[in-house]
Formats: C-alpha cells, structure tokens, sequence
C-alpha cells in the first residue's frame, strides 16, 4: 500500500518536473523570438543609425519629393488612434464584463459570453467594410467635417475591434475572484454595486490590466483598420476629424519601396519605434499593476 503511494508520488514528482522544464523551454524560447525580431530589425535599420538618419526621422515629417522622410506624423496618428481608442472600448468593455458576470442570469451569461467569442474570431477586414459603410458616412452626416475617414472612424471601429478580448479578460478575472469574499458582502447586506467597487474589481486588478495591455498592443499594431478608415494622410493630426496614417499602414504602404533606398528602411525605423512603445507601455502597466494589485489574503 505504501510503495504503492511512494511510487505514484514519485511518477506525479516527475511529470511536475518535466512540465516545468517545458513551460521553462517555451518561455526561453518566445524570449529569444522576441529578441531575434528586435535584433533582426535593428540590424536592417543600423545603417540609419549610422548615417545619423534615424533620430532626424522621429521628428521630421514625409515629404519624398524634397527627400525628406520623417516619421513623426505617422507617431501622432498611430498614438492619436490607438489611445482614444482605449478611451473609447475600456469603459464599454468592464460595462459588458460586468453584465455577463454580475448582472445577468447564467443563460443571459453563456449566451452574451458567446457572443462575444464569437466576434473575435470575425476577419478584421470584415471590420472595416463595416466601418466604411456604417460608421464612416454616420461620422460625415453626423459632424459635417470632412470625408469621415477620420482619426474619429478609425478610433470607433478599432475599439469594437479591441473591446471583445477585454471583455472576455475582464469576464474570467471576475468569475476567478474567491466566493468567500463575494459571499461575505452578501452576508453583510452588500449591494452589487458595492461588491463590484469594494471586491470584485480590486481582487481583478491584474486581469484587468493584462487585458488592457493585450488590447493595446492590438490596437497599436492593427494594419486594416488605420489603412482602410482613417484616411492615411502624411500630417500631423491637429483634431479627432482629421485624417492620418499610423507606423503600421506607413509599413504596409511602403512596402513596395527599393530596398536600398531611405524610403524602404524607414520601416525598420517604424518597426523600431511600435516595438519600444510596445515595450513602455508593458513595463508602466505591469509597474502599475504591481503597484495597485490589493495583498487580500
């Protein structure tokens, strides 16, 4: 009986080692494709570096006729888009968690719950045929500025874009919180509002910000959307109405550039600058989600 128990223990020992050395070799292994890409982009775009290009780009705007070929203007689009679009999804994405977990049956639940998993799968091109017949001449009627492929648009539909990956985040980190804490409110005469404020949402705190940073990773390095709403033009945005173009549309219309030519490598210097905004913005919400995380034991 007792060998019988050592040995399952041994067996269960070893397969918790062998799946730790796994998980181990995956993590070490998307760190070194991480810093592979960086490296790999880095290299191809050294030779800006070197010739003293690269930092002139940041603040220069696009102007190829007069060999000029600064980034800045698609920065401000990329930055003016993808953060209203936070703006915009984030409270409508912790209203739909909080229905689907809180305020709605268990049916009401699954179904609004599969709704939503059901929308991330839709081709983000299929986005944004909708927002050009829907959400661009509403935006044109409405406002009575411009063409209405606008920072505006493009902001709107990248948000119903991002929203249903906070949704389900936020959802899962609701439902993960210990019932004895929602259980003691209940005991104490709680409403739900005081659970969600007092209980729910401190306990989720680190779902909530991995959900917002996923989200606004996607959002900084969506393609379609920029390309096909907002207008793509090279100027600094001076209003929500206005048109722009982002890092990654820059990318995908420039592609098709000499590969020798200034005007090619200024996508490495765009690769550059989406993977270290990509990195800050990690680093400041996991320092602010390290900072607010509540110690409920």
């Amino acid at each position: 009986m007792f060998q019988k128990r050592d040995s399952y223990r041994s067996g269960r020992i070893s397969l918790e080692r062998i799946i730790e050395k796994w998980l181990l070799l995956a993590a070490v292994i998307s760190v070194l494709i991480t810093i592979s890409i960086f490296g790999f982009m880095f290299f191809l775009g050294f030779p800006l570096i070197r010739e003293g290009h690269f930092f002139s780009m940041l603040s220069g705007n696009w102007l190829p006729h007069q060999d000029a070929f600064g980034i800045y203007p698609m920065i401000a689009g990329t930055l003016s888009i993808a953060f209203l679009a936070m703006l915009f999804s984030i409270p409508l994405s912790l209203g739909c968690a909080v229905l689907i977990t809180l305020f709605s049956g268990k049916t009401i639940s699954r179904f609004l719950k599969w709704i939503v998993q059901m929308m991330t799968g839709i081709p983000t091109v299929i986005y944004g045929f909708v927002g050009i017949f829907l959400i661009v001449p509403f935006i044109r009627e409405i406002f009575e500025s411009g063409s209405g492929m606008c920072i505006l648009s493009a902001s709107l539909l990248l948000a119903i874009l991002i929203s249903p990956t906070m949704i389900l985040l936020f959802s899962d980190s609701f439902s993960q919180v210990p019932g004895r804490y929602t259980d003691a409110v209940d005991a104490l005469g709680g409403t739900r509002s005081q659970k969600l404020f007092f209980v729910i949402i401190p306990c989720s705190l680190q779902g909530i910000f991995a959900g917002i940073l996923l989200s606004l990773g996607r959002a900084m390095g969506d393609t379609l959307i920029a390309l096909m709403i907002a207008g793509n033009a090279v100027a600094v945005p001076g209003s929500v109405f206005d048109s722009a173009r982002t890092l990654t549309a820059h990318i995908a219309l420039v592609i098709a550039a000499d590969f020798d030519s200034v005007e090619f490598r200024t996508l490495f210097a765009c690769g550059i600058v989406l993977y270290v905004f990509t990195s800050l913005m990690v680093l400041i919400i996991r320092s602010i989600s390290m900072i607010l995380e509540p110690k409920i034991r």
